[in-house]
């Protein structure tokens, strides 16, 4: 911390108090099952996938959803590999499986478990809005039938439970209740809340969240509860926050935000904002490793403006604004420079300020880029002859671009 920190940065967000979650907040993350199924990212080699599993690693990434046995016996040969890899190379992260309410799709857990020697947390799932029980023609009697048969196999055979009602956001209240509590009378060990349909707001997760917990308050017996959260609203980060601050205590999420639809919360950026409100304490220097391997794996690109791995995310071209980051630089000052024209500190996730040279510079920007790419950035004529250059662009220039106009003769 700057030692003058509080006086230089007058923080509105914590006017009204700091919140801090009661209990340790971890993660889940669903790149590898969730995010592969977005129409436009690639599935990736078993190598590619084990990779990605070592960068949540690095990150320590609590679980990972490592797919759908269920969908055939290819997944399930590649889910296999996966947990054996998380075993062999003992990486701190549980594995975890998507898995419908039928016994089909959970018997392959048991298996995973007896050759790995892991806990595998069977994420039970069905749906449970109105809107889908009347397009399938379901009732709740039929959903609690499924529930039952399923998890009953579970705590038979000694299968962890995480159980998942799909669209929880458009769920009736008195069906939520039903099927929760039958859910924690089985034995679950976790309960999942989603937004399967991007419907909500940080109103109604708070309202949704702590209506479940007074389910489970209800029951008298400890569950954990989980949010799953898409972005068709591009709420999904709002909303995981409004989740942890209504009482969740592990959250979903995929790098760069991939899934369906418009996709799910990024894991990524839940790690940044969750590291920068104070709720999490873990190094995330390499948070860029996973979110390029991921983008390099999947085929899905990091777009130029995304937030804090993107490009444009630390590049500063106006005048004055690279200005004020190359007085702080000059002071030697690593944390003023950050934060003097970002709100995103970049050394908290392995990247670092730039000043760049285009249209919107002043001479300022030429002479640091001078002074750092071998160049004398007290040469009049030079500096000259740079800043005309970029001021006749219609854009930053490149490294290569500044180069060609620093050599050639006047």
């Amino acid at each position: 911390m700057h030692p003058e920190e509080q006086a230089l940065i007058h923080d509105w967000n914590t006017v009204s108090g700091r919140f801090q979650p009661a209990e340790r907040i971890t993660f889940d993350d669903e790149t590898l099952r969730d995010g592969l199924q977005s129409p436009s990212v690639t599935d990736p080699p078993l190598a590619a996938k084990l990779e990605i599993l070592e960068r949540m690693a690095e990150l320590s990434i609590e679980t990972a959803n490592l797919g759908l046995p269920g969908a055939g016996a290819a997944h399930r040969e590649d889910i296999l590999a996966m947990a054996m890899h998380i075993a062999r190379a003992k990486l701190p992260i549980r594995p975890n499986v998507a898995c419908r309410t039928v016994v089909s799709d959970i018997e392959p857990v048991r298996e995973m478990m007896d050759k790995t020697g892991l806990s595998v947390l069977a994420c039970c799932f069905i749906g449970s809005s109105p809107i889908r029980q009347y397009t399938e023609n379901w009732t709740l009697a039929t959903l609690m039938g499924h529930v039952e048969k399923s998890l009953s196999y579970a705590h038979d055979h000694g299968i962890p439970v995480m159980f998942v009602t799909e669209d929880t956001t458009r769920a009736h209240p008195a069906d939520l209740e039903a099927l929760y509590g039958l859910a924690i009378d089985l034995g679950a060990e976790r309960l999942c809340i989603c937004d399967t349909c991007g419907h909500a707001t940080p109103d109604g997760v708070r309202n949704l969240v702590s209506f479940v917990r007074r389910i489970v308050e209800k029951k008298g017996r400890k569950v954990g509860l989980d949010w799953h959260g898409h972005r068709d609203r591009n709420l999904d980060l709002a909303n995981c926050m409004a989740a942890v601050e209504a009482g969740v205590t592990e959250v979903h999420g995929a790098a760069l935000g991939v899934g369906e639809r418009a996709g799910n919360a990024p894991m990524d950026l839940l790690l940044a904002n969750f590291h920068l409100l104070g709720w999490i304490d873990r190094d995330l220097t390499k948070l860029g490793a996973y979110v390029r391997a991921c983008s390099k794996h999947l085929k899905v690109p990091i777009p130029h403006n995304y937030p804090i791995f993107g490009h444009d995310a630390f590049v500063t071209g106006t005048g004055v604004h690279a200005a004020a980051v190359i007085k702080a630089m000059k002071r030697g000052d690593a944390w003023l420079a950050d934060r003097v024209y970002s709100g995103v500190p970049a050394g908290d996730f392995g990247e670092s300020q730039r000043v760049a040279v285009g249209p919107m510079s002043g001479k300022s920007n030429v002479i640091w880029w001078l002074d750092h790419h071998g160049f004398d950035g007290s040469d009049e004529a030079l500096v000259e002859r740079v800043f005309a250059a970029a001021k006749a662009a219609d854009r930053l220039l490149s490294d290569e671009e500044l180069r060609l106009a620093a050599t050639q003769r006047a």
